[in-house]
């Protein structure tokens, strides 16, 4: 039987920002790749009355379509009004309502789905849980890093996320680490399960590293650091750990930053300040397809990031036979497990990245080893499991198929 969902997500890529929210599509694309799921998506975007290049971000949002076709999904933008600093606490109601007209005007045309599959807990989440509520669909949540270990630190994000799992039929957790947070948060342990993320073998394969380095115009050995000039991703403490290998007089490779954000002055600035200004290279955003000739010619991959839920960026740079240097954020040392894929430091610390980074560097594993590390990280279980979630919620809420219910609401 064909399951029908629509996936709700603002994280989510669209023409106008690729990369965005990639992590969801990903895992999206494999699931109805892989098994017998149809999926509409609405990917809301948050409304901004220009698209002038001046206003960064917010301009290049702007810009996305109403509608689009990626990768064979149908994906809808409705837009949303977000209040930038100020309005977190009225963005889930605004979001509400676009989600609502939206999924209003799919079931109108004629699309019935079975279940509402939302990802990232707030506001997403909450807001996915008023619409479940109002087309009396089961939900199924997926929890997917700060909705767990940021936003709950707040007492009304908080609550709204506890009474958004509470209804939810099922949740999904992309690291042990978040579904024990959530359990910490009052969760039904009985209602979450834990499936980690996999890696497009397809698209992150190796390249001999000269080769690669050649390709990309590099003469000398570098590492690199991948995600979100901001400061949870820990690109300073990067700098500050490759500023003191070079002061210790030890063979240094380069530092390659792959990312876009508004910390980019900032770390520009520090690897000046540090002397190490001529060995930092920020590549600034780049597409994936872009990314497997990076990793193969690296010689580590640094990961810096003080919270996580499932760092995709580990995986993708094994499958490319590159080692990893992580820190000890919770959920990495369910990525790393084996020396086969590299080094958990000690601390969250430049010095303590730096000793992890002599460990890799001094003795790196082989990148046979490392590449078949992680290919045993493979998406095709990973939408088996999603797909026996959607049957248990529907089985257990409608034995008759539940895509047959009529529109109430």
């Amino acid at each position: 039987m064909t399951i029908r969902i629509v996936t709700i997500s603002t994280l989510f890529p669209h023409r106008a920002l690729p990369a965005h929210g990639v992590f969801v599509e990903t895992r999206l694309r494999h699931l109805v790749a892989d098994e017998d799921v149809e999926s509409i998506v609405i990917a809301p975007v948050a409304w901004f009355p220009s698209t002038d290049s001046r206003f960064g971000p917010w301009a290049r949002a702007a810009a996305s379509p109403q509608q689009e076709m990626r990768f064979g999904l149908d994906v809808r933008h409705p837009r949303y009004l977000v209040i930038p600093k100020i309005g977190q606490g009225l963005t889930p109601h605004t979001l509400y309502r676009a989600l609502k007209s939206s999924l209003g005007r799919l079931i109108d045309d004629g699309y019935r789905p079975d279940l509402i599959d939302a990802h990232y807990l707030y506001p997403d989440g909450v807001a996915a849980a008023w619409v479940a509520r109002d087309f009396n669909r089961p939900l199924v949540l997926t929890a997917r890093g700060s909705d767990v270990t940021q936003w709950p630190d707040f007492a009304r994000p908080r609550a709204l996320i506890r009474t958004a799992v509470a209804q939810a039929e099922a949740v999904i957790t992309v690291s042990e680490a978040l579904r024990r947070g959530l359990i910490a948060l009052g969760a039904d342990g009985g209602k979450i399960t834990t499936l980690r993320n996999g890696v497009d073998t397809a698209l992150f394969q190796p390249t001999d590293p000269a080769s690669a380095r050649q390709s990309l115009g590099r003469t000398r050995p570098y590492c690199v650091s991948v995600g979100h000039l901001i400061e949870r991703k820990g690109h300073d403490r990067v700098i500050e750990a490759f500023a003191l290998r070079a002061r210790s007089g030890v063979a240094t490779p380069d530092l390659v930053i792959i990312g876009e954000g508004p910390e980019r002055q900032t770390l520009t600035r520090l690897a000046a300040r540090l002397g190490v200004a001529d060995r930092v290279h920020l590549a600034g955003a780049l597409p994936q397809s872009s990314l497997p000739l990076y990793y193969s010619g690296a010689e580590a991959l640094i990961l810096a990031s003080s919270r996580e839920g499932w760092a995709n960026v580990l995986l993708e740079a094994m499958a490319c036979g590159t080692p990893v240097v992580a820190s000890p954020a919770a959920g990495n040392d369910e990525v790393v497990r084996d020396r086969a894929a590299g080094v958990i430091a000690d601390d969250f610390t430049p010095a303590a990245l730096a000793r992890a980074l002599d460990d890799v560097l001094r003795d790196p594993p082989s990148r046979g080893a490392t590449v078949a590390y992680a290919a045993a990280h493979d998406w095709r279980t990973i939408s088996a499991g999603q797909r026996a979630i959607f049957e248990r919620v529907l089985n257990r809420r409608h034995p008759a198929p539940a895509r047959e219910l009529a529109r109430s609401g």
